[in-house]
């Protein structure tokens, strides 16, 4: 699969999505509907930006019992999105729920990609350990969940860009890897903790990189989307 610069659109409003996307005069760059849009926007914001010819990525992370998430999928199926994903602490149960709703949602062969969140790029091994209690390295953590993805029957993890290389080695080269936490060395870490560039993602083995407040937040968005795109992608 081709690697891809995803843009996390964490706006406040349909209209302030928008009017950033009408600065892409000559690219539909692949997108990112977080809850903050898509609570705010709700289905036709996704219809709007499927219209306009964009890609999406509903990053809605459901967590909750089997049955609740696959009836959930089966009704976001129904909105033509390219990517879903769901935690993957909901256990492999639900994560196989998951799957199976977006298959009931989709004609065969039309489902989006599944992907689980392993654990939150702004995470720390500090929190891991003593806010969480979870035990052990995060890294182990991290491939546990990973492979328990793979068992469900799903596409890829969610993971930072500095553990892709170690989820490919437990799960095999063709289970994707999307990651955000990507800064450049001039850039501000924000709330993140563990990150890298996009070259390095790239080395490291993302298949896809999400990158939101470098590309949205930039004086020039376009220039900030092709520089992201030069190391990454091309």
């Amino acid at each position: 699969m081709k690697r891809d610069v995803i843009i996390a659109c964490d706006f406040a409003t349909p209209e302030a999505t928008l009017e950033f996307l009408d600065k892409f005069t000559d690219e539909k760059p692949f997108l990112k509907i977080g809850m903050e849009l898509f609570y705010a926007g709700g289905p036709e914001i996704v219809r709007e930006l499927r219209r306009r010819g964009h890609k999406i990525f509903l990053d809605l992370k459901l967590h909750d019992i089997p049955n609740t998430v696959r009836k959930a999928m089966k009704v976001l199926s129904r909105l033509d999105v390219d990517m879903v994903n769901v935690h993957a602490s909901g256990t492999i149960e639900m994560m196989r729920a998951a799957a199976e709703g977006l298959r009931e949602g989709r004609p065969e062969g039309e489902r989006p990609l599944i992907i689980a969140v392993t654990q939150l790029t702004s995470t720390s091994q500090q929190a891991l350990n003593e806010q969480l209690m979870i035990p052990g390295e995060i890294n182990d953590v991290i491939a546990r969940y990973a492979m328990n993805a793979k068992e469900a029957g799903l596409d890829g993890v969610v993971c930072s860009p500095l553990e892709a290389g170690l989820v490919k080695q437990a799960c095999g080269e063709e289970f994707l890897t999307v990651t955000p936490g990507i800064r450049y060395p001039d850039a501000a870490k924000d709330d993140q903790s563990r990150i890298t560039t996009p070259a390095r993602a790239r080395e490291i083995g993302s298949d896809f990189i999400v990158v939101g407040r470098p590309i949205t937040a930039a004086p020039d968005p376009v220039a900030a989307y092709r520089r992201c795109m030069a190391d990454f992608a091309d």
